[in-house]
């Protein structure tokens, strides 16, 4: 199961809905303070439910939202890729699409409505049958299914178990199910344990934070090997393993306690008769406690949360080029979702690239999505314009944009990079105004600007002066080194030229 999109509303600095499309590796750029973490940790409180990293509270309702009066932050999730069976009653195997619970795309979206950064009520939103004796059947008892099935004498294979009777109570009102896209609260009644198992079938979510504050009590979620413990334990042949072991313990309990019971009720019937032996059923046991102390160490046992950051990057760059590696090897591998904010922070530039590389690599494999924020230029040039959402606000409006070639006055990755950070480098001088050239503009667009000297050298030493415009005097200075008989250009008037560009390519597409 993988994300398809996500919609956000009302939560931090996303007033509006604002809805974004994601593939197998997502990188969001963008200038600082501008949203890109916020995405990240929307998705951490949507599938982790405040048991992650983030913990939602009422400073994270928007603010003109809440002067508004709106204080209910959505987060909504559509998944593709999907599994072909479910088992949502006991151990009948059914599928999404049986159950009517796909969106009108054959989505599974999933939405969490938070009202005061309270509680969360889960909704899935179907193309759902909405016709009398076809509605709610999700919410209705065994005994209730069983009563439409006899009133209205239909046929039914096994009245034991409600998916085969919702299925055939459905079929017999074919022509009155009246399909409509609604929202179906899976958090009351018994559509609760429906939810309970739906959500099993949900990816795992590990974020990792690049300025996370570790103290020695924390159960350091940048350490690799505790993200690999959940890994681990989310194997379903481990699962199985852990039940039937959990499941013999209970058995031995219970048996102690009865015959420790039946040796009170020989000497005091009355007491025996008031005590009962409490056992934890298997599924609440917490298996990921048993080896919450594992760690990655040095040779004096300091843990990882207690180096500099440039070691806990280079361990994580190291885990995820790891991973790629064990995940193409294994088979039935649980669905992931590997999110990492700034992966770049305090790694040089070539260790940049090989961790570029291994998110490349991870998100090929099946069941597992990466997504990123970044800073860096580096980053982005590795990248193809699929990858990449753009976060930028257009006057008031927070918006999230794929980036394609088509929507960019030059399209490379180098205007990208200039959109998102306005880095403004020698090399997008060049494209720019390789592009005005292979348009054939360069008199309209240095027609009416101010010129300035420039010593040209001839081949024979001599050198002639020539007035230019300012966007040529860098551009010889850029491809004639060797001259060096004229003041370097200033980052500042580079900046100047290379907005100058931008502003006549922009009228030329216009």
């Amino acid at each position: 199961m993988k994300i398809k999109t996500i919609k956000i509303k009302n939560f931090r600095s996303y007033k509006d809905e604002v809805e974004i499309e994601f593939g197998d590796l997502t990188a969001f750029v963008g200038k600082n303070d501008i949203g890109k973490s916020t995405v990240l940790e929307a998705l951490d409180i949507f599938f982790n439910d405040g048991k992650g990293i983030i913990k939602l509270d009422k400073e994270d309702i928007n603010k003109q939202a809440l002067a508004a009066g709106d204080t209910e932050t959505v987060i909504t999730v559509c998944f593709e890729e999907l599994p072909t069976k479910i088992v949502i009653d006991s151990t009948n195997e059914t599928t999404l699409e049986n159950e009517y619970l796909l969106n009108s795309n054959g989505q599974l979206e999933i939405i969490k409505k938070y009202t005061n950064a309270g509680k969360e009520k889960v909704f899935v939103k179907a193309n759902h049958p909405t016709g009398n004796n076809c509605a709610d059947l999700l919410q209705k008892k065994n005994t209730e299914l069983q009563k439409i099935i006899k009133e209205n004498s239909i046929t039914c294979s096994n009245q034991t178990i409600n998916a085969v009777m919702r299925t055939a109570i459905w079929q017999h009102f074919t022509i009155e199910l009246d399909l409509s896209e609604i929202e179906i609260d899976v958090t009351k009644g018994d559509t609760k344990s429906i939810w309970d198992k739906l959500q099993t079938y949900l990816p795992l979510y590990t974020l990792f934070q690049s300025d996370r504050k570790n103290s020695d009590g924390d159960s350091e979620v940048q350490d690799p090997l505790k993200e690999a413990v959940k890994q681990i334990l989310n194997d379903p042949a481990l699962k199985t393993k852990f039940d039937e072991i959990a499941d013999e313990v209970k058995t031995k309990l219970q048996d102690v306690a009865t015959r420790t019971l039946a040796k009170v009720q020989e000497m005091n019937p009355e007491i025996a008769s008031s005590l009962n032996p409490v056992i934890p059923e298997t599924n609440s046991l917490k298996w990921n406690d048993v080896f919450k102390s594992v760690s990655i160490t040095g040779d004096e046992d300091i843990p990882i949360n207690k180096r500099g950051s440039g070691v806990k990057r280079l361990i994580l760059l190291n885990f995820f080029r790891a991973e790629a590696e064990r995940r193409k090897i294994e088979e039935n591998i649980p669905s992931i979702i590997y999110a990492i904010e700034e992966p770049e922070t305090s790694q040089h530039t070539e260790h940049q690239k090989k961790l570029i590389k291994a998110f490349l690599e991870l998100s090929k494999i099946a069941n597992t999505q990466v997504i990123i924020t970044t800073h860096s230029g580096t980053l982005v040039k590795e990248l193809e314009f699929q990858h990449l959402r753009l976060v930028k606000l257009d006057n008031t409006t927070k918006t999230i944009e794929k980036v394609l070639p088509n929507c960019l006055p030059n399209p490379s990755l180098n205007e990208v990079n200039f959109l998102a950070f306005t880095e403004v480098t020698e090399e997008y001088h060049n494209e720019l105004y390789g592009y005005i050239e292979l348009e054939s503009e360069m008199t309209n667009f240095r027609n009416g600007k101010a010129t300035m000297a420039y010593n040209k050298q001839r081949r024979d030493g001599s050198i002639v002066v020539e007035n230019v415009v300012l966007t040529d005097y860098i551009r010889h200075q850029i491809h004639h080194s060797e001259n060096t008989h004229n003041t370097r250009f200033t980052f500042q008037q580079l900046s100047d030229s290379v907005n100058l560009m931008r502003t006549f390519i922009q009228t030329l597409i216009t």
